[in-house]
């Protein structure tokens, strides 16, 4: 039986919790802990403040403050205050974890917490993308803090750097205090540099390639699909079955990641609209929890597609 890939992960390096990660040094400062289901649409409350002691790895931190319940040998997660992985509908579900909005490539026992992180477990089916490799509800990680304590070089590439959407894009950042280029859409990503692209889909999809939206989550990890050259853009559900089509101003923010690169972050539409639909939410609390959100004339959808906005 293939094993789901948040086991692998969890694996790789897994300690005893009396090991590294666990007291030894300072605790971490700025650091949030969000636990989800269902991609974010169920949010798994703490019974009390953040608990940190010394230094904490991604698994110390979520035992110190949840009910966990551990196998082989405290490295993979099997359940979260009574909430279990194994199957669900038929679909596989299992747990897995991202640090400033990139998931983990490596196991939570391996996995030290620095300040100013954001660290997010989301229990959900992988039936349709073994891996998610970057979200966008972390937001405004990875901007602020980076990669594994390394701040990137962030470049802003727009269709058009006079417009509204590419405009916007660039202040929001900015107000963050995040450092940013702004240029034209390259035809190819520099792996070292976090980009943000700010077109019609039409203008962004060719750069993806391989991991393009047009094929699917099991491609680029966002449930979404364009159509017709970019002119249609499917929203889709866990089990990768589109819920609705839409077409004229669609928009659409997600993030995708291939190999060990920096994030490619995509502010984008059907049109010309839609990419301004989507740069008016570009900002924390559209964002928020949400793997990627498709912006429509009736508002904000988080992605996978429950049949409903929340």
């Amino acid at each position: 039986m293939r094993l789901p890939r948040a086991f692998v992960l969890a694996v790789l390096a897994a300690v005893a919790l009396a090991g590294c990660g666990l007291g030894a040094g300072s605790a971490p400062s700025g650091v949030s802990l969000l636990v989800t289901s269902r991609f974010g649409a169920h949010v798994i409350h703490p019974s009390g403040s953040l608990k940190l002691a010394g230094q904490e790895t991604a698994m110390s931190l979520l035992q110190r403050n949840y009910h966990v319940h551990t196998g082989d040998g405290g490295g993979f997660v099997q359940s979260v205050d009574g909430v279990a992985g194994g199957h669900e509908g038929g679909q596989p579900v299992d747990w897995f974890y991202y640090v400033n909005g990139v998931e983990a490539t490596k196991g939570a026992d391996a996995t030290n917490v620095r300040s100013g992180e954001r660290i997010w477990w989301d229990r959900h089916d992988w039936s349709q993308a073994e891996g998610v490799p970057a979200v966008v509800g972390s937001f405004p990680e990875p901007f602020l803090h980076g990669i594994e304590g390394k701040r990137l070089e962030v470049r802003v590439e727009c269709a058009s750097l006079s417009g509204y959407a590419c405009r916007t894009v660039a202040a929001r950042l900015h107000a963050l205090g995040v450092s940013s280029v702004t240029g034209p859409i390259a035809s190819t990503g520099n792996p070292s540099v976090l980009s943000v692209l700010v077109a019609p889909w039409a203008r962004i999809g060719a750069r993806l390639g391989a991991q393009g939206l047009e094929h699917g989550p099991r491609a680029s990890g966002v449930y979404a699909r364009f159509s017709a050259g970019g002119a249609q853009l499917s929203l889709l559900d866990q089990e990768g079955r589109a819920v609705q089509t839409v077409a004229a101003a669609a928009g659409l923010i997600a993030a995708t990641r291939q190999g060990e690169s920096a994030p490619v972050w995509l502010v984008t539409g059907t049109d010309g609209p839609g990419v301004e639909r989507a740069a008016t939410a570009f900002d924390e609390s559209t964002l928020e929890d949400r793997f990627a959100v498709a912006l429509t004339a009736t508002g904000a959808v988080a992605l996978p597609d429950a049949g409903a906005s929340r």
